[in-house]
């Protein structure tokens, strides 16, 4: 087994660092470049920008805001939000970010990913993809592709788009439970598990840590590869050496700071 990555996610509006629950009541956590700064610091894997209201708002990624972080990190950066077309991509590239996590685009013209992936390096390609759980007996999809921020229901399953933007060249997924977002009871462990067996590229849980133990399950229930968070590390109720300490010590190999 690989080491589990430990993620923290940035996202941010209006150039501050927000978090909600469930997608909405955002309240300020904190500057995206001092917490980039704290999470290269502090050992973080990888770190997640997200420009959360590019896609609500119908503009490209602000890049004024990448670049104050990424002249920063010194760990792989991944942005998203906002993400149209490979020329976007592009101008995050030059900038010297690492990936481009697309979402509402790639769900609207599927052929994007494939472009990308060609062009770039199937490496350098995220899918994320936002969902929901229905009860059964709904008429939908028991896990269903939310897009648009988490705004708009599409009655596509999870576990088939999940297939399909594997076989359109996207190097990874990155998992985001609107329902247990924000929420600090645990990640959906039941639709991380069924995208991460429905797939053979890595799977990043996202949406709902509220202890170390949760963070733990997303790998050990959920087969996730690696484990995001926003909450418990943008108000220190967890660190990341302590993340890495606790996971290391149940058994999981994790990446040395």
């Amino acid at each position: 087994m690989k080491p589990v990555k430990i993620i923290p996610c940035l996202d941010v509006k209006e150039g501050r660092v927000v978090k909600g629950i469930k997608f909405v009541n955002l309240r300020d956590a904190r500057d995206p470049v001092e917490a980039a700064e704290i999470y290269c610091r502090q050992g973080a894997d990888e770190l997640v920008f997200l420009d959360i209201a590019a896609t609500v708002e119908n503009r490209p990624t602000r890049l004024e805001w990448v670049k104050k972080v990424v002249d920063k990190v010194t760990i792989p950066f991944a942005v998203g939000g906002g993400i149209r077309n490979v020329s976007d991509m592009a101008a995050l590239f030059d900038l010297g970010v690492d990936k481009v996590s697309i979402n509402t685009a790639a769900f609207k013209n599927p052929q994007l990913i494939k472009e990308a992936s060609l062009k770039f390096g199937k490496e350098k390609i995220v899918a994320a993809i936002d969902g929901t759980k229905n009860p059964p007996g709904s008429g939908r999809p028991r896990f269903e592709v939310l897009i648009s921020g988490g705004e708009e229901a599409t009655g596509k399953d999870i576990i088939k788009w999940a297939r399909e933007v594997e076989n359109l060249g996207a190097g990874e997924i990155l998992l985001t439970s609107k329902d247990a977002d924000g929420t600090k009871d645990g990640y959906d462990l039941e639709m991380t598990r069924a995208v991460a067996e429905a797939v053979t590229i890595p799977v990043t849980a996202s949406g709902g840590a509220g202890s170390l133990q949760d963070l733990y399950k997303a790998v050990v229930e959920g087969k996730a590869s690696a484990v995001l968070a926003a909450s418990v590390f943008h108000f220190s109720e967890i660190s990341i050496p302590e993340t890495k300490k606790y996971l290391a010590k149940r058994g999981l190999k994790v990446i040395s700071s």
